[in-house]
């Protein structure tokens, strides 16, 4: 791939005056969430470039993002024809300089601070067009953090995508200080006409919206359980049956990963030194004894191979 001059067809102004002039997408990092970024852009007609650390996790993001369009297909929520042109849109690979030409790049590596900086600076230098806008799909992490490892922050926006992300709704438009008013109203306008979600605008702290009022909710199940007071089941049964959650608390926290929850919990901690925030022994302890939730099989719940993320059925 080479990459795209000031003057080339649909970049620079054009790439980013509206969403329309957004045709060419790339993605950093192909766990569940960058394979569902990846997968939603496909779908929406879009050229998709996925990068992974190597061949083989990008061969593997690959594999994660046809398994995810067969089920589809099987569901009857997308047809056969449209599946596999989908998957002939995506372009897996491990080199980020196969980014250059890309308008939109969204980072969607680990929860790391660290990994991300990486990851934005390294943007930085490959993607060549100015006006391109770089993203990040962080659930917790201040995104001007991340903006200032560029020489661009006026081109950093949040866009945070919900797992499963062919499935949710929603997404987080977080603007920062440095974020340019036009930056903000392209992502919106793409995340909504092109990719048909539905956009939530977001201040730039941790947890933004969501997270900053489920987050706190999780915890207070998990410290409930950590306790004795009551059994995960119970929990759950009780928010489902009595207040009509369609989950219960410790479900989502499986399916999120006791990881991924932890992590969010320490950056809001991080951020607000409010106790509610504070990630409970009990998580921490799970997370490194590897009980992580339903994609290891075992969580707060036990979970069978055909329930976890990304098995048959």
């Amino acid at each position: 791939m080479s990459p795209a001059g000031p003057s080339a067809a649909g970049t620079s102004a054009a790439g980013t005056s509206d969403a329309a002039g957004i045709l060419r997408v790339g993605v950093v990092g192909g766990g569940r969430m960058g394979a569902g970024i990846a997968e939603v852009c496909a779908r929406a007609g879009l050229d998709t470039v996925l990068c992974e650390a190597t061949r083989a996790a990008a061969t593997a993001a690959r594999e994660r993002i046809a398994a995810s369009l067969e089920r589809a297909a099987r569901r009857g929520t997308l047809d056969r024809a449209s599946a596999e042109a989908t998957l002939d849109r995506i372009t897996v690979t491990a080199e980020l300089t196969d980014l250059a030409d890309r308008q939109l790049v969204v980072e969607a590596v680990t929860e790391d601070a660290g990994a991300k900086t990486e990851v934005f600076a390294a943007r930085d230098r490959i993607v060549a067009d100015p006006a391109a806008i770089l993203a990040t799909n962080t659930s917790s992490l201040p995104v001007m953090r991340l903006g200032r490892a560029t020489g661009r922050a006026d081109r950093v926006v949040g866009l945070h995508f919900f797992d499963p992300v062919p499935v949710l709704p929603l997404v987080e438009v977080v603007t920062t200080l440095h974020t340019a008013a036009e930056v903000a109203a392209v992502v919106t306008d793409f995340a909504t006409r092109t990719l048909g979600k539905t956009v939530i605008r977001s201040g730039d702290r941790a947890g933004f919206v969501v997270n900053a009022l489920l987050v706190p909710y999780l915890l207070s199940a998990i410290r409930m359980t950590e306790s004795g007071f009551a059994t995960a089941a119970d929990v759950d049964r009780g928010m489902e049956l009595g207040c009509a959650h369609p989950m219960g608390p410790l479900k989502p926290a499986d399916l999120i990963g006791l990881d991924t929850v932890a992590s969010i919990a320490e950056s809001l901690y991080d951020e607000f030194k409010e106790p509610l925030y504070a990630p409970p022994p009990l998580l921490l302890r799970m997370v490194e004894a590897g009980l992580l939730g339903r994609r290891t099989g075992h969580g707060f719940h036990v979970y069978d191979r055909e329930e976890r993320p990304g098995s048959p059925g």
